[in-house]
């Protein structure tokens, strides 16, 4: 099952009036049943979200962690109400994602541990797409804060975040980069969004309605590299016979493969009003 993408925005599990909006809004909205839901509230979000009038195939469902009750109660409500997609939180071994058996599974790696098994993880068959996340890591490791005073991730999350990136791309899956905690800070977002997509990064999730047209803008090619793929892709039908010289500079396939990339983003929403960047 394909990640709608690129932006993905988490809706908790217990507040049905938003799934609609949520689901308008992103490109895949993830109903979410793990922290977004206090423990007292999770048999009603469950409920929630089994009765949601949702596209099951644009729809991610994040369930609780392996070993919770919580667990397997939201796996057979997925499986009864006809969902096919799931997150898998905290998710630390291969296993873990293959016993999730006829589902599709996002492998949310916030774990040291799963971090350090991410490209086991990937290759799962079922596994379709990694992400990471910075919180629940520093957690598991004791630290405090996983972005220094400027903002800027500090340099265990970006390790974390390499290594899932570079997990990703050896197994083929999708990588769905980390949420941007702070709501109101869009240029940062849309910094990160930018460095996302210039390392290979096919997915951002969001937290709040408003940070979702920032990263459509952020993912989307500019002009410029719309109109420098085609051109390069149409000289290499006229010169096929390995490197040519293009606009001043050498090009071979992995230059080509960049720009089949590029033109492969560059598929508006259908229904979105966001104007591609200049």
């Amino acid at each position: 099952m394909t990640v709608p993408g690129p932006a993905l925005l988490f809706c908790p599990g217990d507040r049905p009036e938003r799934f609609a909006r949520a689901a308008e809004v992103a490109d895949g909205a993830i109903l979410d049943l793990e922290d977004g839901v206090a423990p007292a509230d999770k048999a009603a979000a469950r409920a929630a979200v089994a009765a949601a009038d949702l596209d099951r195939a644009t729809t991610v469902v994040r369930i609780n962690p392996v070993g919770t009750r919580e667990h397997r109660e939201d796996l057979a409500m997925v499986r009864d109400a006809g969902y096919g997609l799931v997150m898998l939180p905290k998710t630390e071994t291969r296993s873990a994602a293959e016993e999730l058996t006829g589902l599709a599974v996002i492998a949310l790696c916030e774990t040291a541990a799963g971090v350090l098994k991410a490209a086991e993880i990937a290759e799962a068959d079922n596994v379709t797409a990694l992400m990471w996340g910075a919180e629940d890591l520093m957690a598991s490791i004791g630290g405090s804060r996983s972005r220094r005073p400027d903002g800027a991730y500090n340099e265990v999350s970006l390790l974390a975040r390499s290594m899932v990136l570079l997990a990703t791309g050896a197994a083929g899956r999708a990588a769905i980069d980390a949420v941007h905690l702070d709501i109101g800070d869009r240029d940062g977002l849309l910094t990160e969004c930018l460095l996302a997509v210039s390392d290979g990064f096919t997915h951002k999730a969001c937290v709040h309605p408003a940070q979702v047209p920032v990263v459509t803008k952020g993912f989307a090619p500019t002009q410029a590299q719309v109109e420098w793929a085609d051109a390069v892709l149409a000289e290499a039908l006229a010169s096929p016979n390995g490197a040519f010289a293009f606009r001043g500079s050498m090009v071979d396939e992995p230059l080509l493969r960049q720009a089949r990339a590029i033109l492969a983003r560059n598929r508006p929403r259908p229904g979105s009003s966001t104007a591609r960047p200049a």
